[in-house]
């Protein structure tokens, strides 16, 4: 089996990266409701005080994520469009280039929802 393409492995990386950053964004959700839940629950827990400050700062932590992670997509798409603008080569397959540019497209509305 011929190594993978280095359109395909800039394509990969770039699918990776926007998946990372969704699957950030569904986590951030999931604390944020555990968060209103703690809130509004009344709980007469003892930890329940601990437990909403540690949950805070898990959001604090993934929201602090998101520049960084930006940034990764951002460099990746520009890697990604630079070698489909000096042409595929000769390794890459008309349909790794299809997948590319379905990439770059999908990174591009990722970094505008982000936006």
């Amino acid at each position: 089996m011929a190594p993978p393409s280095q359109l395909s492995i800039a394509t990969s990386s770039l699918n990776r990266l926007v998946k990372e950053e969704a699957s950030y964004h569904k986590e951030l959700e999931q604390q944020q409701a555990s968060i209103a839940k703690l809130e509004q629950g009344g709980s007469s827990d003892e930890n329940a005080e601990y437990t909403l400050k540690q949950e805070r700062r898990a959001v604090e932590e993934t929201k602090a994520i998101f520049p960084q992670l930006r940034q990764k997509i951002q460099d990746a798409l520009a890697r990604l469009e630079q070698q489909l603008d000096n042409g595929p080569g000769d390794q890459s397959t008309p349909e790794e280039v299809t997948k590319a540019k379905e990439a770059a497209v999908g990174a591009k509305h990722a970094l505008e929802e982000i936006a």
